[in-house]
């Protein structure tokens, strides 16, 4: 065999040696990149999850927020409702004149008056445009008396006896108060379809 011959051998074998090298080369890069390629995939995956989960969270906090707010300004809305009827019906009582507040005066006063014992020193107090009208049905009652200083009210009376150490208070507000209070639900129902 000549040297030729061995030397193209050689080189055939260093070319099939350096081919196969390569070839592993490029193998285990194919398997690195394939490797990247997946971590790379499951990296994008995890993040996209994340990020739809935030989104997700961050939307039913808007939501809720949205929803909180509504509520919120619908019930300042029905309380503004509510306190419009209040103050239509404190205008209507404070406005009443005539037989019907006289009448209305004296179903008060009378009712007072059961509170104290015959022959009690008791002094009437009502609204100053009301002094006429007390005095009218004070007049009425043995041992009543019109109280010097009026009460800012929208009608009715208070009654008080020193003696008994009574105090009735039968004014349309303290009235309106009380039917306010236990009718309320009702009144909200009526107004706002409940």
């Amino acid at each position: 065999m000549s040297l030729d011959t061995v030397v193209e051998d050689i080189r055939d074998e260093a070319r099939a040696r350096a081919e196969e090298i390569r070839a592993e080369g490029q193998e285990r890069a194919d398997e690195i990149i394939a490797e990247a390629e997946a971590d790379a995939e499951a990296i994008v995956e995890e993040r996209e999850q994340a990020v739809e989960r935030q989104i997700a969270q961050e939307r039913e906090q808007a939501v809720s927020g949205a929803k909180l707010e509504a509520k919120q300004e619908r019930l300042e809305a029905r309380r503004d409702a509510l306190q419009s009827v209040r103050q239509q019906v404190e205008t209507e009582l404070g406005g009443l004149s005539g037989d019907t507040r006289e009448e209305l005066t004296r179903t008060l006063l009378e009712a007072s008056a059961t509170e104290f014992d015959e022959g009690s020193e008791v002094v009437v107090r009502g609204r100053a445009a009301d002094e006429a009208l007390l005095e009218e049905i004070i007049a009425e009652h043995d041992g009543f008396s019109l109280g010097d200083e009026p009460v800012d009210c929208l009608g009715g009376v208070v009654v008080e006896s020193e003696t008994s150490r009574v105090r009735v208070d039968n004014t349309f507000d303290s009235l309106l108060d009380t039917v306010w209070e236990n009718n309320l639900k009702d009144v909200s129902g009526i107004l706002f379809d409940q």
